[in-house]
């Protein structure tokens, strides 16, 4: 179903009348934000939830919004507070704006909470954005916006094995440093991720690698050598070799064939 054809899963009536009153006409506000591919979190400035729109609830796996608002206190959630810090969380529903990277959503915690019976996914990694909004000089909302980086599934290990390279792809690769980094010996590591990716650590890597330096060569500023240094390799190393072989051009090759 098209998004603009759905209604929201919402209870509009539940919300409190400031903020109607601040956005108006809170159900056409609200199929709006559930049109945003990006996820959306409302809450009160005493962290109390009070919208979470389509896109977050897709990540999450919660299947009724009504369940979080009212229910989830942000304020009060100690894997939050955990992972963002304490200071941070209190610092932006002081009415400041703060933002966090690569913010690991706590899906397992959601899972316990009784809000959604299963994980969706793994892993999923955010970055957050803390955005008070304000009525006149009184703070109204907080409004966590979240863009999203990345999502795994499947085994733990893996999705935690995949994770570590996609946040350290621009260091030498180092199978060793992935298994210690996962808490599994390298060999079981090994064997765990080539069964369920069907690719060796070192070819996830390279992958990786490769599709950041493809990133930097659609940077016509940049020159080839350029486009590699910023991604911690040799336009003339062993994966300029690798990259001949990935997409069957040479980096310079590939850069001339870009529009």
């Amino acid at each position: 179903m098209n998004n603009e054809n759905r209604k929201p899963d919402y209870d509009f009536t539940k919300l409190s009348e400031a903020f109607k009153g601040l956005l108006g006409n809170s159900e056409q506000v609200f199929q709006i934000f559930d049109m945003f591919p990006m996820p959306i979190e409302i809450f009160l400035p005493d962290g109390m939830a009070v919208y979470i729109n389509r896109a977050m609830m897709d990540i999450t796996g919660v299947p009724d919004a009504n369940a979080f608002a009212g229910n989830y206190n942000l304020l009060k959630d100690p894997v939050c507070n955990e992972i963002f810090g304490s200071e941070l969380l209190q610092r932006g529903f002081r009415g400041e704006f703060c933002s966090y990277s690569d913010f690991p959503i706590p899906l397992q915690d959601v899972v316990d909470r009784g809000i959604m019976e299963e994980k969706k996914y793994e892993m999923v990694l955010v970055d957050a954005y803390l955005l008070p909004v304000w009525d006149d000089e009184r703070l109204a909302f907080v409004f966590c916006i979240f863009n999203n980086q990345r999502s795994y599934q499947g085994l733990p290990e893996v999705a935690a094995a995949k994770a570590y390279i996609d946040a350290n792809w621009p260091e030498e690769f180092d199978a060793h440093a992935v298994a210690r980094a996962v808490n599994v010996s390298y060999s079981s590591m090994a064997h765990l991720f080539k069964q369920h990716t069907e690719m060796t650590l070192q070819e996830y890597y390279n992958k990786v690698k490769i599709d950041h330096i493809k990133e930097k060569l659609a940077d016509k500023s940049l020159s080839v050598n350029q486009a590699f240094s910023f991604c911690g390799a040799d336009s003339q190393g062993a994966i300029a070799k690798t990259f001949k072989k990935l997409t069957g051009m040479t980096p310079t090759e590939y850069r001339n064939g870009l529009k």
